[in-house]
């Protein structure tokens, strides 16, 4: 497979490059390769994108998603490796339960889809899943979704995590306060970090949203802690003054526009160290009531590329170095899998980024199969238009 007259990046500019693949391997990159090849007008080739937060839904709720359909979602967003949450029917808290999800995954999946494995059983926050022997089959685990309240299990799970060199991702959520209040997050939060304190255990939180969060992370990242945390498009580009109908409704909920300008912030800052779209599909059914009735959560695999390139990049907040590595390679190297990169002899794990067209998202495009979406009409520099992933492509516009 030849690509032709495309921009990749060296240093921190795009510079016109042919890429030959053969294989599953980038073999040959210069000015100009001949031969009959895709002609990519231009346009910029990224490494493929990696998203360490989306539910796919599938066993157990299909009318929500399936591996199928979120990873021909993923495939359109320049996605090719992404973790799917654990929250399905049934929860995979056994090896029984997660060989249902792997068995789908195997037959369905198009790009790199990695099950978590739920950190309780049922994610009921009663008793640790079976992560002794779970843990040979996947090193991730979350309840994400459920904040794990019980600071006893939490304590068993990080002397495992720390045992086993897993990766825990932490959904904080503390129900002694309702979840517009920014407490809900902020105290489980803290109370989670003094937990890590005890063991120096590796920790990941998920979808911070608020600025008492971000200074707890970065005051016990500074003293050494092995702590990191994600933030979401939505929490960096919307804000509770933005909220319309139930298509903007999500948990951790959309803050104020002072807490939308800290996140921002802890993402430029460090303290933040990649960019997880928290992709939650749901029926028609599900988000069509009153508001406080509605499902939480939006899907975002197809528009987090170029909601990142429009507002950051294209703005000038941050260079294509940094897009790359928010949006791929920091969570990449976070779960310890080879980066993605564009060189010779790497795998062909790439997507390709229409930077200098805007273009306006449509419901009719959604390959996803929820279209809870706020980014509906919304116009946008930097869709993809085609993804390779492990050398074939998976999607082209």
């Amino acid at each position: 497979m030849l690509l032709k007259n495309g921009r990749i990046r060296i240093g921190t500019k795009l510079i016109k490059k042919d890429i030959l693949i053969e294989g599953n391997k980038i073999i040959k990159i210069e000015d100009e390769i001949k031969g009959e090849g895709l002609d990519l007008n231009n346009m910029y080739i990224c490494p493929g994108l990696t998203d360490l937060h989306v539910h796919f839904r599938e066993p157990g709720f299909e009318d929500k998603e399936t591996i199928r359909t979120g990873s021909l979602a993923s495939a359109k967003g320049g996605y090719t490796t992404v973790l799917a949450m654990a929250n399905l029917n049934p929860v995979p808290d056994s090896l029984e339960n997660l060989k249902i999800e792997e068995d789908i995954i195997k037959r369905d999946a198009i790009i790199n889809v990695i099950p978590y494995a739920s950190l309780t059983k049922g994610q009921l926050g009663k008793e640790l899943s079976d992560i002794i022997n779970l843990k040979d089959k996947t090193r991730y685990f979350s309840d994400d979704g459920v904040g794990v309240n019980n600071i006893d299990l939490l304590d068993k799970a990080l002397k495992l995590s720390n045992k086993y060199n897993l990766f825990i991702a932490s959904h904080a959520e503390d129900y002694d306060y309702a979840k517009e209040d920014p407490r809900s997050e902020y105290v489980a939060v803290r109370r989670e970090i003094e937990e890590i304190k005890k063991y120096n255990a590796r920790y990941h939180f998920c979808h911070m949203s608020c600025l008492e969060s971000f200074e707890a992370i970065r005051d016990a990242q500074d003293k050494g802690y092995k702590i990191t945390c994600e933030v979401s498009p939505h929490h960096l580009f919307l804000n509770k003054d933005m909220i319309k109908n139930t298509n903007y409704k999500m948990n951790p909920p959309l803050r104020s526009e002072e807490n939308r300008l800290e996140t921002v912030k802890a993402l430029l800052n460090g303290v933040a160290c990649c960019i997880c779209t928290d992709h939650a599909p749901h029926t028609f059914e599900d988000k069509n009531k009153e508001y406080a009735k509605a499902a939480n959560g939006i899907i975002g695999i197809e528009t987090a590329a170029p909601l990142v390139y429009t507002n950051l990049v294209r703005t000038g907040l941050i260079n294509f170095k940094q897009f790359e590595d928010y949006m791929s390679n920091n969570a990449l190297d976070l779960i310890g899998l080879p980066r993605n990169e564009i060189k010779v002899g790497s795998t062909a794990n790439l997507c390709v980024l229409d930077i200098d067209n805007i273009h306006t998202y449509t419901e009719t495009e959604i390959k996803s199969k929820g279209h809870n979406c706020p980014y509906i009409g919304m116009s946008m520099y930097g869709f993809n238009t085609l993804t390779i992933y492990n050398g074939k492509i998976v999607y082209q516009k």
